[in-house]
């Protein structure tokens, strides 16, 4: 019998502590990341945005756009999937929509966030919040639109920017009783705070670590220490591979030729092995080979 997805995540975070989160883009950054010894992936809303689309995060893109990007990393890998909603696009019909279309997408869970539908990035200034009560319904609303019960409902607070440490807590204690089964607390900047989140809460917690945001690079052992569950690094691979791209086409350009960047590029026989091309080759040549028999011996 086939384990779902978000049976899966919940399994693999008994497995790992704090759980090694990392976000990928595409199908094949997800195949790297199982291979890299992964657990499990994410996908982030800005990921989608800027990778997918070439918008900035700031709730342009659609429930129908995470979807095709979901689907494709669900087709290549196993490895469960956690996903960001941003505030759900839309009232109840809307969320309640968007648990199922996600559940059969095949991804094992989702965040759901309290700010405003206008949202901006977690870690940029400005944010505005919804009031308590109103994250409260998205979070009834989602919680009863589950298709099983594993299915991961995480809640994302952005209050610490705004309203600080303690009223974040108590509006996370709040979405606990919703039915929220993890917390996400957004641009958290003490290591202690954690513990005062774990501590209220008394659910899984996650740490979004984000390069160039509000957190520091805290390590797995450090988070550990505040009985954080999961570490999500999620754009870090997506950052690297830009790099890298702006290097090349730098390079290619100004130089007139890629050879000065050759040496540092993923070669045919790194990126086969990833495909496992050669199988799929082998296949294809035992089928040549058949019909090539069966004309013969007509």
């Amino acid at each position: 019998m086939k384990i779902l997805p978000g049976t899966s995540f919940v399994s693999v975070m008994q497995v790992e502590s704090p759980l090694q989160l990392v976000g990928v883009t595409n199908s094949y950054h997800a195949l790297m990341a199982k291979t890299a010894g992964f657990k499990a992936l994410y996908l982030s809303g800005s990921g989608v945005a800027t990778a997918s689309y070439g918008l900035p995060d700031l709730g342009m893109t659609t429930l129908d756009n995470v979807l095709e990007d979901v689907r494709r990393i669900t087709s290549a890998s196993e490895l469960p999937l956690l996903v960001d909603v941003d505030t759900g696009w839309g009232g109840a019909f809307m969320i309640a929509r968007m648990m199922k279309e996600m559940d059969r997408a095949g991804a094992a869970g989702v965040h759901i966030e309290d700010q405003i539908q206008a949202k901006r990035c977690g870690h940029r200034p400005g944010k505005q919040l919804v009031s308590t009560p109103e994250m409260c319904d998205r979070l009834k609303t989602a919680a009863d639109a589950k298709e099983y019960d594993d299915f991961v409902l995480m809640a994302r607070t952005d209050a610490i920017a705004s309203e600080g440490v303690d009223a974040a807590i108590e509006r996370s204690v709040a979405y606990v009783e919703a039915g929220a089964d993890m917390i996400f607390a957004e641009a958290v900047t003490e290591l202690s705070d954690f513990k005062k989140f774990k501590d209220a809460v008394r659910v899984p917690l996650l740490a979004n670590l984000t390069e160039f945001g509000k957190t520091p690079a805290f390590t797995v052992e450090e988070l550990a220490s505040v009985s954080v569950d999961i570490a999500l690094y999620p754009l870090t691979v997506f950052r690297a591979a830009n790099k890298a791209a702006e290097k090349s086409l730098r390079v290619i350009r100004n130089e007139g030729t890629q050879q000065s960047v050759v040496g540092e590029l993923q070669t045919r026989d790194e990126l086969y092995e990833y495909l496992e091309y050669h199988t799929y080759e082998s296949k294809l040549d035992d089928l040549f080979n058949a019909e090539s028999n069966d004309k013969s011996e007509t």
